[in-house]
């Protein structure tokens, strides 16, 4: 009987594996991580008009989108938890699903210019109280439904990432006006040349509409 072989020897099967490569963490780091938002977090939410949200479907499938508005769109609870206000946008909705499914949530924390981010972790529900979404107004508009994050994981992440990415800095942006959306649109439809300002006009003209 022939006896089965890794096909990649390459291949990272057990913990031990990752931690002879990466190494422990320091003990600062294990402990900057907390169960709550202390005022430095709080301060951070504040300043942010960007957060990277992470969730999961029952069968582990993982969705992440970015969720934005100005500075302070996320709410800090007197009790600690996190309002995250639900915007109009291409109606997919799988976040909220999968919190219905699962209940959990990941966060990324951004601030433009900032190195360090602030990443949150912990459980999930949804909530549609009108005097709540009042409150997550913005631009005149209630929010459609509420993200309620209970935190059970709180630190903030050292700005190497940006660093090396230069994010921040303009002269490392690779800016030209081509949409890849666009693009990936028109490819989809067929990919005529000729539909692509069509697209282009539609997706502007949604910008300013349903903002």
């Amino acid at each position: 009987m022939a006896v089965a072989t890794n096909p990649n020897p390459f291949r990272l099967t057990t913990e031990a594996e990752v931690t002879a490569i990466l190494g422990e963490p320091p003990g600062f780091v294990l402990a900057k991580i907390s169960d709550r938002v202390d005022a430095s977090a709080a301060s951070f939410i504040a300043r942010s008009p960007l957060v990277f949200v992470g969730t999961v479907d029952r069968d582990g499938g993982v969705d992440v989108s970015p969720k934005g508005d100005a500075p302070g769109f996320v709410h800090v609870t007197d009790q600690g938890s996190l309002l995250i206000p639900e915007r109009k946008g291409n109606n997919l909705a799988f976040g909220p699903h999968n919190i219905l499914a699962t209940g959990r949530i990941g966060l990324v924390f951004v601030v433009p210019g900032q190195r360090e981010t602030l990443r949150v972790n912990g459980a999930a529900a949804l909530d549609n109280d009108p005097a709540l979404l009042e409150q997550l107004s913005a631009r005149g508009k209630p929010s459609l439904l509420c993200t309620e994050v209970r935190v059970e994981e709180c630190f903030f992440h050292c700005g190497k990432s940006m660093i090396r990415s230069r994010a921040w800095d303009p002269d490392s942006w690779n800016v030209d006006g081509t949409s890849l959306m666009v693009d990936q649109v028109v490819d989809a439809l067929g990919g005529d040349p000729a539909l692509v300002p069509i697209v282009n006009a539609q997706v502007e003209q949604n910008y300013i509409d349903d903002l």
